[in-house]
């Protein structure tokens, strides 16, 4: 198989199949039923796999490789599973840091076409069982599932863990998952399985009452991750990564119980090994110290929240570069923005990628200085000429944003 055939099945996996990244709501398929004959087809890989869930609205993806990453220190052999991928598919599918391989992603596209005519999966639903047979055939010891959207009816939801965690809950994808944070949270909640022990990390009592209350009608055993105090640190930057350790040394705690050896040294150099473990960037990540520049895919009003107050609390002037996709209320993010910046906006180079020109009033009533681009890269290239040693660059908006600036900047550096 060459590189051409692998970018072919690859591209003809994302025209033929519906895909959220792509095309948003529309190709959102709730349900557990498809995935289920999807798996069942394959010989349910699933079920021969040991599993731990990972849910939230924000955390999920920094928690599940902070985990991944303490396991693989413990000598376990880790599979993982995320969403989206930045630069390239393979990313979705680890096993101890390494992408999954691209001839198995080949051969497994070429058994979907030969699919029965009653399963039509979704793009995730096939990444879905992407994973579990790989994890499966690959024999990993553990395999970390993060779920893509929701929880409830969320593909991975078909599994059943050792243990499941929810970061926390946040306002994001309403047009599906519910207008408030009650909604959205029975959705999250909706991953806790009798007598498995679900961690909670959210600080809201609100939230934690939801899952607390769906913990105890499932007997499930409620763990509130925050109340744990520790010195702890990883190499994962961003001042929100302080609440995720905690739900992972929770999520360890729970392993523990079942006779799963993890020492405190595997632990305190999982936490501080994240990158190098599992290859993870995007969260707060230094693409270069001259000048200081920062990628953080953080793109829902909470998770802005957080990285634009982490830049305020840097005295830099910065160049800001932004970028949303068409479901994104620019109205939220423009109350957000961070002080003493100027900002160039870029429209993402995927069919959901909304045009800053369409919200340019929304920029002119901010007040703010902003310059327009039609690419990323152009954004960068413009803010990297203005940008002297003493001021930084920060590159977000979206997960498409920080990929894009990625897939065309990233090897310069390495």
């Amino acid at each position: 198989m060459t590189n051409e055939h692998y970018q072919e099945a690859i591209d003809w996996l994302f025209v033929q199949m519906p895909n959220y990244q792509i095309d948003g709501q529309k190709a959102y398929k709730p349900g557990l039923d498809n995935i289920t004959r999807l798996c069942a087809f394959f010989g349910n890989p699933q079920e021969k796999i040991k599993c731990i869930h990972i849910g939230g609205t924000n955390g999920k993806g920094s928690s599940s490789n902070m985990l991944a990453s303490v396991l693989q220190e413990a000598g376990y052999r880790t599979g993982l599973y995320n969403s989206p991928h930045l630069i390239d598919f393979t990313e979705r599918i680890k096993i101890n840091g390494k992408n999954c391989s691209k001839e198995f992603v080949f051969d497994f596209i070429q058994k979907l076409k030969n699919l029965p005519e009653d399963i039509r999966p979704s793009f995730f639903e096939f990444t879905t069982i992407m994973a579990f047979e790989y994890f499966y055939q690959q024999q990993v010891d553990f395999a970390i599932i993060e779920v893509g959207l929701g929880g409830r009816l969320d593909s991975t939801n078909i599994i059943t863990p050792l243990v499941s965690a929810i970061t926390n809950v946040q306002l994001d994808h309403q047009n599906i998952l519910g207008d408030t944070i009650e909604e959205i949270a029975i959705e999250k909640a909706g991953i806790i399985k009798n007598n498995i022990p679900i961690i909670c990390g959210d600080e809201d009592e609100i939230v934690r009452n939801i899952i607390r209350e769906k913990a105890a009608k499932e007997k499930a055993p409620f763990i509130d991750a925050t109340v744990i105090h520790t010195i702890l640190s990883s190499d994962l930057k961003g001042n929100y990564q302080q609440k995720n350790i905690r739900v992972v040394l929770a999520i360890v705690e729970e392993l523990k119980k079942l006779q799963i050896r993890i020492s405190d040294q595997n632990l305190e150099k999982g936490l501080l090994h994240v990158h190098e473990s599992t290859g993870f960037i995007g969260r707060w990540f230094e693409f270069s110290k001259d000048p200081l520049t920062i990628c953080d895919t953080g793109h829902n009003q909470a998770g802005l929240e957080y990285v634009f107050s982490q830049l305020n609390s840097i005295d830099r002037h910065k160049h800001v570069i932004l970028g949303f996709v068409n479901d994104k209320k620019i109205d939220e993010v423009m109350a957000l923005l961070p002080e003493n910046s100027e900002f160039y906006f870029a429209k993402p180079a995927i069919s959901r990628g909304r045009h800053p020109e369409d919200y340019e009033n929304l920029l002119q009533e901010a007040k703010i200085f902003y310059k327009i681009f039609n690419s990323v890269q152009e954004a960068y290239l413009s803010a990297k000429e203005r940008c002297t040693n003493e001021e930084m660059i920060f590159i977000g908006g979206s997960n498409f944003i920080v990929g894009e600036f990625l897939e065309k900047n990233l090897e310069i550096t390495e």
